[in-house]
């Protein structure tokens, strides 16, 4: 049987290592098998599309403030979505490579 499915091509930490190969379906596959989530609602998008468009234009993830301040959404509220964080979870749907300074 066969898929039309891409194989990701995922680092050791899960993040993507080709991220021009992203779009929402594999937002959806990276949120599912690296993140555990169900699904993803009008809140995360608001969070990956953010941080997608952000890298888009300044080649780094956003300040976690400046997430907040465009999204929204308080601290609380994106690890809620997110549980291992903005800069693993939410970076790592929205198909950027580990952010600098990630653990």
């Amino acid at each position: 049987m066969s898929t039309n499915a891409p194989v990701l091509e995922l680092n050791d930490e899960g993040f993507l290592v080709h991220p021009e190969v992203w779009d929402r379906d594999v937002a959806l596959a990276l949120a599912r098998d690296q993140e555990g989530l169900s699904g993803l609602n009008e809140k995360h998008w608001a969070v990956v599309d953010y941080i997608r468009t952000y890298w888009l234009e300044h080649g780094m993830a956003p300040m976690v403030r400046a997430l907040c301040q465009h999204t929204g959404l308080r601290l609380r509220e994106v690890y809620e979505l997110f549980p291992s964080g903005p800069a693993k979870g939410a970076c790592k749907v929205a198909g950027l490579p580990k952010p600098d300074g990630c653990v």
